[in-house]
């Protein structure tokens, strides 16, 4: 275990917010060779991250953008999105649906611009989807497994929203094995990242993505609001075991920093040392 352990702490990717002060933190705290993917927030729109994603790839990092379905309006702008991405160098895309209460255009999902992405030839080297082990809250569980079984034909790899139960994510991933999705499954864990952090994370991304934000990651607050607050030692190890299995996808991790890039990449340097 500590063998398959230390390989998925090596190859783990971290995930940020496009705040400003973002790049200057990753500079200082972030390895060039640890993947990054930059969230949007209804907020602030799609390009603090579009543009946070090409300074970070010209600093010699591999920076995917999330793209939000909901915040583009057309194909026209898609277009000049990906014409802009890859003239920058960014390669790789992360494609959600987005929270927007009504979309801006003509994507009313992920699959939607999943699709016109394909059709307009754009050549990204790897596309990632979002999995929920735990169901989404607000779609069926019947709708999110049809659309996730359609997405994942045109996506190189899943990452999961977070979960604190590592069952649950496990019997998720190897459902999906079974029913013959193969899409290597990257499991979504918090950073290692204080209370107070988490408060002004909240605070900074809006009042409508913050109250959303809470509302879908409550349990996650509870957990770092307890006496001994939270680290994702136990949650790694339950895991570690299970990837490469040839039961489920499991491929490594991916971890959510709610921008503590450098009490993060401590807490891992930390662990890899142990190995």
């Amino acid at each position: 275990m500590s063998a398959a352990l230390a390989a998925a702490l090596r190859n783990a990717s971290y995930e940020v917010l496009p705040f400003r002060s973002t790049e200057e933190k990753v500079l200082a705290h972030v390895p060039c060779d640890v993947p990054l993917t930059i969230t949007t927030t209804e907020a602030r729109g799609l390009e603090p991250t579009l543009d946070l994603a090409v300074r970070l790839s010209k600093n010699g990092y591999t920076a995917a953008p999330h793209l939000a379905a909901r915040l583009v309006r057309d194909r026209a702008e898609l277009d000049e999105i990906a014409a802009r991405l890859l003239e920058s160098g960014v390669r790789r895309l992360f494609v959600i649906g987005g929270d927007a209460a009504e979309p801006a255009g003509e994507f009313p999902d992920a699959e939607s611009l999943l699709l016109a992405l394909a059709e307009a030839g754009h050549d990204f080297a790897h596309l990632g989807i979002a999995g929920y082990p735990e169901g989404h809250g607000t779609i069926p569980d019947a709708v999110i497994s049809e659309a996730l079984r359609r997405k994942a034909d045109h996506a190189h790899e899943i990452v999961t929203q977070l979960c604190f139960t590592p069952a649950t994510t496990v019997d998720w991933a190897g459902r999906l094995h079974a029913d013959g999705i193969t899409t290597p499954v990257r499991v979504g864990i918090p950073g290692c990242v204080n209370r107070q952090k988490l408060i002004r994370v909240s605070a900074g991304l809006g009042l409508g993505q913050s109250a959303r934000f809470l509302a879908k990651q409550s349990a996650m607050f509870w957990r770092f609001f307890l006496p001994s607050g939270y680290r994702p030692d136990k949650l790694v190890g339950a895991l570690s075991d299970q990837i490469l299995d040839p039961t489920n996808a499991i491929s490594g991790f991916h971890v959510f920093t709610f921008n503590d890039v450098e009490g993060t990449e401590r807490w891992r340097q930390k662990q890899l040392a142990k190995l």
